[in-house]
């Protein structure tokens, strides 16, 4: 044969075993990055990206290899979705890295969280398949630890809406009576003396002077004159209609022995434009817009009586009609209703529930902060008054503050079937769904919740389980809670969380947890371990979440703990 031919197949059955035979060398972790770094939980998952770089004369051109994210925690491992690269010359749909140029890949990485993944670390797995052989390269470590700060958001630390009462210990009653006038006149008729309106009230002021419960706050008499005449006439008119409506009411108070009335009060209105203008909007009479005209267009009393009584069509049917109504003195008569104190109501639900109103039973509840007596007593109202939403929702209330999710969803929806406006159970089955980690159920209930006390710090913790921490700072606005606090950290705006975890009134072991992880993110070691102090003392459990904690990983906490 000749040389120069056995010379070129030599050569080229080298370049065929460089590009084609020989194995792929292992990669290396510096052909990759992570982002983020660490990874960070969002919600209940844990995603990411990994970019890699691929250099030149590395990918041979025969190679199919998968490439599986695995996350390693302890003695287990999770797997992410492989990815599969390949040769220029081997036939498939995989992206392809080229032999003399290298290329670039992205895998997406995503796991569902676990707390033992906080102290962890992120693997890439490499299957390698060439012709007719598979062989495994070593795995490349690209990423150490998962950030879990996020998952200290949670909705089971949002109170939820309360339906409120409408209990008042004290309602006031307005009882009326009118002593009408003859034109120009200021005494008080005997017909006038007998009518029922006026007996009415003096019965009303008789039962509140005897009764137990009532008290007579305040007596007012108020007399007016009708537009019609002089100011000076009419200002007569009025005083004398006051002073002889107070002498009766004085001969009456007198004569039924009530001396405890409260203050007795006295006015009078010489022309009652007011009553005037109010009487004839409601009239039928023909021209009364433009009784109305002249009454806006002139503010004397005496030019507005002369251009009414140049209407001469109407003002006969005023003189009939709407004039006569406004020659009176009224007697108002200002009456308090006391209810129970908050000691009767307690001991008339301990002793006897059905005697108290629902609102009573619904206040009862208020009076003390013990949770099962409040379970106690909204379980008596859903009982005794089966009609009111409001026993459901806040029966609910108080099982989802003792984590009986379950009863408490079946309690919020009752009270959203039976009152389907109601915000606060629509906020509440949205907290539910939180729980239950539905995020497009929880939306749907908190846009229909608006007003309902605590929607924003529950549509922050929404967002905060999206990942969307713009918008979960937005949400919480000014509130002061734990969540409100992790949104700024989780957004860097470090000053803003501290002072609002200085505002929350009630700090427990997650707001000193959440001062340590700020202390961590501003380098401050004595703020990180005099804080876990305090959050371990109120919480042992997070000994060992803070000992896995990638915020504290460059401190030394074990003093604290």
């Amino acid at each position: 044969m000749n040389k120069n031919l056995i010379a070129s197949l030599a050569l080229t059955s080298i370049v065929v075993l460089t590009g084609c035979s020989k194995k792929i060398s292992p990669f290396s972790s510096e052909y990759f990055t992570t982002t983020p770094t660490p990874l960070e939980v969002v919600g209940d998952k844990v995603p990411g990206t990994v970019s890699g770089n691929i250099p030149a004369k590395f990918f041979q051109k025969n190679a199919e290899v998968t490439i599986t994210p695995i996350l390693v925690y302890g003695d287990k491992e999770t797997t992410s979705s492989p990815y599969t690269l390949q040769g220029e010359k081997v036939r498939g749909n995989n992206q392809v890295i080229s032999f003399n140029n290298g290329g670039s890949v992205t895998l997406p990485v995503m796991y569902e969280y676990n707390p033992e993944m906080d102290k962890s670390d992120l693997y890439l797995a490499f299957d390698v398949k060439q012709g007719n052989k598979t062989y495994v390269l070593p795995r490349v470590k690209v990423g150490e630890g998962v950030l879990a700060t996020p998952t200290l958001a949670t909705a089971a630390s949002i109170r939820p809406a309360v339906a409120a009462d409408k209990f008042q210990r004290i309602i006031n009653e307005k009882h009326n009576a009118d002593i009408k006038f003859l034109i120009n006149q200021t005494n008080i008729r005997a017909s006038e003396l007998k009518s029922a309106e006026l007996a009415a009230l003096n019965e009303q002021i008789k039962k509140a002077q005897d009764a137990p419960n009532k008290e007579i706050q305040e007596i007012n008499i108020s007399s007016y004159a009708s537009p019609e005449g002089g100011v000076q006439l009419n200002t007569r008119i009025a005083e004398g209609r006051e002073k002889n409506t107070q002498e009766y009411l004085n001969k009456e108070l007198k004569k039924n022995d009530i001396k405890n009335f409260g203050d007795l009060t006295a006015e009078f209105t010489p022309e009652d434009w007011e009553g005037f203008k109010e009487l004839v909007s409601q009239s039928n009479i023909q021209d009364k817009e433009l009784i109305l005209s002249v009454l806006s267009m002139y503010s004397d009393p005496e030019q507005r009586e002369k251009e009414i009584r140049n209407l001469s069509s109407v003002f006969d049917q005023l003189a009939k009609e709407i004039l006569p109504q406004l020659r009176y003195s009224r007697l108002t008569a200002s009456i308090n209703v006391i209810g129970k104190s908050d000691e009767e109501i307690m001991n008339a639900f301990n002793s006897d529930p059905k005697t108290l109103t629902v609102d009573e039973m619904l206040y009862c509840a208020t009076l003390t902060n013990d949770n099962n007596k409040k379970l106690e007593i909204y379980n008596k109202c859903v009982e005794v008054y089966p009609n009111d939403y409001r026993g459901y929702n806040n029966l609910g209330m108080c099982q989802y503050n003792e984590k009986e999710y379950t009863a408490a969803a079946r309690n919020f929806t009752k009270a959203a079937q039976m009152a389907p406006g109601s915000s606060e159970a629509k906020m509440n089955q949205g907290l539910i769904a939180l729980i239950e980690k539905d995020y497009r159920q929880a939306n749907q209930r908190f846009g229909s919740a608006a007003g309902a006390e605590g929607l924003p710090e529950a549509l922050g913790v929404y967002y905060l389980n999206l990942g969307d921490n713009n918008a979960a700072v937005k949400a919480f606005g000014n509130t002061k809670s734990n969540n409100a606090a992790l949104a700024q950290i989780l957004t860097k705006d470090y000053s803003a969380a501290k002072n609002t975890l200085s505002a929350i009134a009630t700090p427990d072991a997650t707001t000193y947890y959440l001062l340590a992880v700020l202390g961590a993110r501003t380098n401050n070691e004595q703020m990180v371990n005099s804080n876990l102090r305090q959050a371990v003392r109120l919480d042992s459990s997070l000994a060992q979440k803070a000992k896995n904690d990638i915020e504290f990983a460059k401190f030394n906490i074990s003093s604290a703990l």
